[in-house]
């Protein structure tokens, strides 16, 4: 199965939406050759793979079938850009912790015009009517653009493909979300972070229904393959950061 599709369906087979722009993910397949990463966790990355594929072959994937039976197309790509808008406050830390100012103006005032003018993010009235264009930034990223090395390969359950270092930096991007500091106990702040991990999980699947389709999910190759696509993604994410 070509990297393209490869690197696209591991961005969506976790319980996690990065906001990570597609166009940039399908790019790195083609543009990005990544220094080796060892995989040491190998067998506990194995068992992992295995069971986020399981997951989504009986649970992610029927339920993203009769959510895109109900709800348009264009519903779920705006519903995709009003979890992206809400996750902001990440991009904007990461932005500033990177030094980059006028990146986290950008996402700010993206955040702003979205929320208002693009009814709460469903419609991006600031890259179609402004040309200010959606940004990235997370904190694996930051730690990159610092020196800190990538570690091992790693398979989280439900989140996916990763590296300790970007594991590391998965954390403190859910820290940055506002909803743990406005929500007043620990179970409330669970909650709603389940939800939006869920909803967004599952309307990104939902379109992306004919993702590995025609591979063996569960073959020692696609594996490798879905290891390959990661780094190589993630090395033109942290290329992004350093500017090299």
């Amino acid at each position: 199965m070509a990297v393209k599709k490869l690197v696209l369906g591991l961005l969506v087979c976790g319980l996690v939406q990065s906001g990570l722009p597609t166009n940039t993910a399908l790019a790195a397949g083609h543009t990005a050759t990544q220094p080796p990463v060892a995989d040491p966790l190998e067998p506990f990355n194995q068992a992992m793979f295995r069971f986020n594929l399981t997951l989504d072959e009986y649970l992610l994937r029927p339920v993203a079938g009769g959510y895109a039976a109900v709800v348009p197309l264009g519903a779920r790509q705006g519903v995709t850009r009003f979890f992206r808008n809400l996750n902001v406050a990440p991009r904007v830390g990461n932005k500033l912790l990177q030094l980059e100012l006028a990146g986290a103006g950008t996402e700010l005032t993206r955040f702003l015009l979205n929320s208002t003018v693009g009814g709460l993010g469903f419609f991006d009235v600031a890259d179609r009517w402004f040309g200010l264009e959606a940004g990235y930034a997370d904190f694996g990223q930051t730690l990159a653009k610092y020196g800190v090395g990538s570690g091992p390969y790693l398979v989280l359950p439900f989140f996916g493909p990763s590296t300790v270092r970007d594991a590391v930096g998965l954390g403190i991007d859910g820290a940055m979300q506002p909803t743990n500091y406005l929500l007043p106990t620990v179970p409330e702040q669970i909650s709603a972070r389940s939800g939006w991990l869920v909803g967004a999980t599952v309307n990104a699947r939902a379109l992306n229904l004919e993702l590995f389709e025609s591979v063996d999910r569960f073959s020692l190759d696609l594996y490798g393959a879905v290891q390959d696509g990661y780094l190589q993604q993630r090395e033109q994410v942290i290329r992004d950061a350093v500017g090299r």
